[in-house]
């Protein structure tokens, strides 16, 4: 069973109508969308199966350009005004049934005037539409699609463009979580070399920090005294004092040579 029929009428606009079926079946299935050059099969019944498709949809769009109500028949007469016209019998039978109309207005087409119609299509004019212009082709057929996805569940349920979104977002979401954690582990190896050669770090890390410390260090509140040893006249004694809350003293003393007078 289709769930959407595409009625149209020959002689005004079969492009638009072919281009609009053609873009709802790459949407949401073949088998979904009825287009009578396409749906039905050599050798079968064709008003049988126009009759059937009609009874059957969920919803109709009448495709309808500038020319929709001024083609002529063979008699010579508009072909809007013959009962047996297919174009007027697949709208009529569609809203009988109380099936979703939606007329789609084609390029310069107008809402549809009233006069023209005969009075079992009048409820047409009344039909919420929507419009196609082939210069703004693909936004118009995202928007048509959208709408059917919308109001039919069963359409959007099997909507290939928005299984295509969500598979986009959830890897664009799933590259996101991968960035994130990967950066987590850059600064956790960067706080883990950081922090390498202190060993274990428990309780309250508050105050001075202290990283692998190059030559002495007082923490405290103490004096510290550091007596290295220097080579060359700079032999002696160095002290330094002072706390860590002010400035560090260093006082150098450098032993007398013993005069060559006592040699």
């Amino acid at each position: 069973m289709s769930d959407v029929f595409v009625n149209y009428r020959t002689g005004d606009e079969e492009s638009a109508a072919t281009m609009i079926a053609r873009e709802l079946a790459r949407r949401f299935g073949d088998e979904r969308i009825f287009f009578a050059s396409n749906s039905i099969q050599p050798g079968r019944r064709f008003p049988a199966e126009l009759v059937r498709a009609v009874e059957e949809c969920e919803a109709l769009l009448a495709v309808i350009g500038p020319r929709w109500a001024e083609v002529r028949g063979a008699d010579g007469r508009p072909a809007l005004e013959a009962e047996q016209d297919w174009t007027r019998r697949e709208i009529q039978t569609a809203l009988d049934r109380g099936v979703l109309v939606i007329p789609v207005l084609v390029g310069k087409a107008t809402r549809i005037d009233r006069s023209v119609l005969p009075d079992d299509l009048l409820e047409l004019a009344d039909c919420q539409y929507r419009r196609f212009d082939h210069r703004n082709a693909e936004s118009d057929l995202t928007a048509l699609g959208d709408t059917l996805a919308r109001l039919l569940p069963e359409l959007g349920a099997v909507d290939r463009d928005a299984r295509a979104a969500r598979e986009r977002a959830e890897a664009k979401s799933r590259k996101k979580s991968a960035k994130d954690a990967r950066h987590t582990r850059m600064r956790t190896r960067d706080v883990e070399q950081r922090v390498r050669g202190i060993g274990n770090l428990n309780g309250d890390l508050s105050g001075t920090f202290v990283n692998e410390p190059q030559g002495p260090v007082n923490t405290g509140g103490g004096h510290q005294y550091n007596a290295p040893h220097f080579e060359g006249d700079n032999t002696g004694v160095q002290f330094t004092a002072g706390d860590n809350s002010g400035t560090v003293h260093q006082r150098f003393e450098r032993e007398r040579r013993r005069s060559d007078d006592g040699r």
